[in-house]
């Protein structure tokens, strides 16, 4: 979000093991370890990560949700990068009703999204959020492709039905004005939307997003104006569906490979933004 965020710094009690034997570790800088481990055994690290920021950005968890990008959680194996990742997600006690939605490829899933995710590498891990909790879902297809919305906290006043529709609408006129007739990069995308007493904002991924809106902005059954709020609330899905192409495919040469452990310069904000924004209400 073009901001260094520094997530290790969240990131606490870090213990290292090999079977039953403790491996020492030292911190070399604020955000590297270097374990003593014997080559070619399994490898298991224990940590706790502060998962309490509400935002699209960071991790969150108490007794209604769980949310989290994979930059707040899994620690990156220095010479693995590109080697395929595999995340495995349990039930947490005592939230039985709770389900799992993700951009993440499912591997070894039940039909609530417990089980084991697979990512080609670190990068794909890292960016694909999750949301866990007992949410509101839909589904609708759009350029022959899946979406699925995702709407944590919704209300019982949701109109599901025609948030889906105007959701359709947008991400196909999208994919029409990038591929005419042909279909997106992505063969499914999710759209994590909170719900929340005040709050408004998004980040993109690659084939799925994170946003967070007000709830007094979300359709209601019985209401068939189109109020301020809900159209901001639509253009905001407009703009973070406009990001799949521009900043995650078409994107300069300083970003074909993110260097993780600093700063990525770039002079492209005003394009990746303005015309962004300009075509998230132009397509409304």
């Amino acid at each position: 979000s073009y901001m260094v965020r520094e997530f290790s710094k969240h990131l606490q009690d870090l213990h290292a093991h090999q079977g039953r034997g403790v491996r020492a570790l030292q911190q070399v800088n604020k955000n590297t370890w270097v374990i003593e481990c014997q080559t070619g055994r399994p490898l298991t690290l224990r940590y706790r990560v502060y998962a309490f920021d509400p935002s699209v950005r960071a991790a969150y968890l108490d007794q209604q949700r769980c949310f989290f990008n994979g930059t707040s959680v899994c620690m990156q194996a220095h010479g693995h990068e590109d080697q395929m990742h595999e995340l495995q997600v349990t039930t947490p006690k005592g939230v039985k009703s709770w389900r799992v939605a993700t951009g993440l490829h499912p591997h070894r899933v039940s039909r609530s999204g417990w089980g084991t995710y697979r990512a080609a590498n670190y990068d794909e891990l890292i960016d694909a959020p999750m949301e866990w909790g007992d949410f509101w879902s839909g589904q609708f297809v759009a350029g022959g492709v899946e979406h699925q919305l995702v709407v944590s906290g919704a209300p019982a006043s949701l109109d599901g039905d025609r948030l889906l529709a105007d959701c359709q609408r947008i991400c196909s006129a999208a994919i029409r004005m990038w591929h005419g007739r042909g279909k997106p990069p992505h063969s499914r995308y999710v759209f994590l939307l909170n719900a929340v007493g005040d709050g408004y904002g998004g980040l993109e991924h690659r084939n799925s997003t994170a946003l967070i809106c007000s709830r007094r902005d979300l359709p209601r059954h019985g209401e068939h104006s189109r109020g301020e709020g809900y159209v901001t609330l639509l253009g905001l899905i407009s703009h973070e569906y406009f990001h799949t192409w521009n900043v995650k495919r078409l994107r300069p040469r300083e970003f074909a490979r993110y260097d993780l452990q600093g700063e990525n310069y770039t002079e492209l904000l005003w394009f990746f933004e303005g015309f962004t924004s300009y075509f998230d209400d132009l397509l409304l």
